[in-house]
């Protein structure tokens, strides 16, 4: 008997862990995230999914404006994190950044400033396609922002 294959639906989220739940929200609503929702994780069922035993885990979901895409922010409690790579420089391996197309790239950036969003060099052009830049948001979480010229 041949077994079907399975077939990828879509990309689900992608996951932060941060210090502050509070901080984070606030930033990625000030994005165009829309907190989805808000809830502790507990007990050793959640633990058996990311290796961590017994786990105490406050989580926020937020998804982008078009409906497609979330980020779960994480906070432990227990376990601690045991490891910090937020201001890793953008060679390193592993995780790099998430990416957000934005309708003004200047626009967005004095928003977010406001809320501790510092320029990582400059904005730059790439041909006549986009304008681009990476930014350190709360806790030193790289993301890049992109906008489309038309």
């Amino acid at each position: 008997m041949k077994l079907k294959q399975s077939t990828l639906l879509r990309m689900d989220n992608i996951g932060i862990v941060v210090e502050s739940l509070d901080e984070a929200v606030s930033f990625f609503t000030e994005l165009g995230l829309k907190l989805e929702g808000r809830a502790m994780v507990e007990g050793e069922w959640a633990g058996r999914v990311t290796g961590l035993g017994n786990q105490q885990v406050e989580v926020a979901m937020m998804i982008t404006p078009d409906g497609h895409s979330r980020i779960e922010l994480s906070r432990f409690i227990t376990p601690a994190a045991v490891a910090d790579h937020r201001n890793a420089p953008v060679n390193a391996l592993g995780y790099l950044r998430a990416m957000f197309t934005v309708s003004d790239i200047d626009e967005t950036l004095a928003r977010l400033q406001k809320h501790g969003a510092v320029l990582v060099d400059e904005v730059v052009q790439y041909e006549n396609v986009y304008r681009l830049c990476y930014i350190r948001g709360p806790e030193g979480l790289l993301i890049g922002l992109a906008e489309e010229l038309k």
